[in-house]
């Protein structure tokens, strides 16, 4: 294994700098999933996991299969937003490993919806529905297509502080518009208690059969073309 260069561009090798025997041990059980406990003492597995935006963005297949033979229901976080890291699990990883999932969780902040309508950082702390409003179109763009996977969407408002009673409601109503749920959740405050009504409704749903998972982009289609057709059928220009 390369480890560096040196001035003359000759190769640094980890086996040169007496690396190699831990990196050995190190990597000795790599293939396996690495069970870790969450602060509320529940599973969970973290294996392998890069960054959507240089890779698929979640954990390993391994880890997934392992986890679906312990648990009754299996929750992957897939990183950055739906347009990257959910796209890219549903399209790589479940194409791939034959995964199909009952249902997607789209979490979403009424600040951040402020942020998508037009307000600075400064403001985000007043009230103001019509910035909310505005921002939701972003909101029903991850909506529609996350839909179009053929999985039912569940939208978990994750509740700060300083939301106001307006904004929320506002949230709600336009996700009704687009065709989905959404449930309000104090994780962010209390933990996993405050997100017990939407995981109990996410079961629910999980239990119902209704979704009928399919990529974005056929199969049958050659990788390239795969990858040519998917700002199409994914991704939403801005005009």
């Amino acid at each position: 294994m390369i480890v560096a260069y040196r001035r003359d561009r000759s190769v640094v090798l980890a086996r040169g700098i007496k690396a190699d025997g831990a990196m050995t041990v190190l990597l000795r059980d790599a293939m396996q999933p690495n069970l870790v406990q969450t602060l509320e003492h529940t599973p969970a597995f973290v294996h392998g996991g890069p960054f959507a935006n240089i890779a698929h963005g979640c954990n390993s297949v391994i880890a997934t299969r392992t986890a679906l033979k312990l648990a009754d229901y299996v929750v992957t976080e897939a990183g950055f937003g739906a347009d990257l890291g959910v796209e890219k699990f549903f399209d790589i990883k479940c194409r791939k490993a034959g995964l199909h999932p009952d249902c997607v969780m789209l979490v979403a902040t009424v600040r951040a919806l402020k942020m998508n309508g037009g307000i600075g950082k400064d403001a985000l702390g007043r009230e103001n529905v019509g910035a909310v409003e505005q921002g939701c179109a972003n909101l029903g763009r991850h909506i529609q297509k996350l839909k179009g996977f053929g999985v039912p969407v569940v939208v978990a408002i994750n509740h700060f502080t300083g939301d106001s009673q307006a904004e929320i409601d506002a949230v709600h109503a336009y996700v009704t518009g687009q065709g989905a749920e959404s449930h309000l959740c104090s994780h962010w405050e209390n933990g996993g208690a405050g997100a017990e009504q939407l995981a109990r409704r996410v079961a629910q749903i999980a239990d119902a059969g209704g979704a009928q998972f399919s990529p974005s982009i056929p199969t049958r289609y050659p990788s390239g073309a795969r990858s040519n057709a998917l700002p199409n059928a994914f991704i939403t220009p801005v005009t």
